[in-house]
């Protein structure tokens, strides 16, 4: 059977040990291919190229999603930022394990993309923060307890 396209296939991960990313140092992006994303047996709130897209920036872009927070209340599991709804561990090159929480979450999915979009758009891990933080924290009344990026020297 040939690969079917990264949104197309179905996978559950048994649920590893998390370590929230805000409580790690130095994190590896993924490189190369990545996992089929989870697949949970319903459709997911966004798009599925929009949930793809979110998923694929968490994997690879971890300097920015580990200090942009989540307002889903997903810090009730554990979360310590919006990365951690779509990756639940890395190995210590970098590859991903993921989080099917992020599948069926709009909050979360929205976060990301949004992230995405700033960055691919040029703007700073702490122009990120600051937008999120505008648009979301009023509108929600929890966030997952995410450090802000560290100052530039």
């Amino acid at each position: 059977m040939g690969a079917a396209p990264l949104a197309a296939q179905h996978q559950h991960q048994a649920p590893a040990p998390m370590k929230p990313m805000a409580s790690r140092s130095t994190v590896k992006p993924h490189s190369g291919p990545l996992p089929p994303i989870p697949y949970e047996g319903y459709p997911s709130p966004r798009p599925m190229a929009v949930t793809q897209a979110a998923y694929e920036f968490a994997a690879r872009h971890p300097e920015v999603l580990q200090y942009v927070p989540c307002f889903c209340g997903c810090e009730r599991s554990g979360h310590g930022g919006n990365h951690d709804c779509f990756v639940r561990a890395r190995d210590p090159l970098g590859k991903v394990t993921w989080d099917s929480h992020g599948y069926g979450c709009a909050i979360c999915i929205d976060v990301a993309y949004s992230a995405m979009q700033m960055h691919n758009s040029g703007a700073s891990v702490s122009q990120i923060r600051t937008a999120i933080d505008q648009k979301y924290a009023a509108r929600f009344p929890t966030a997952t307890p995410t450090p802000k990026p560290p100052a530039k020297k």
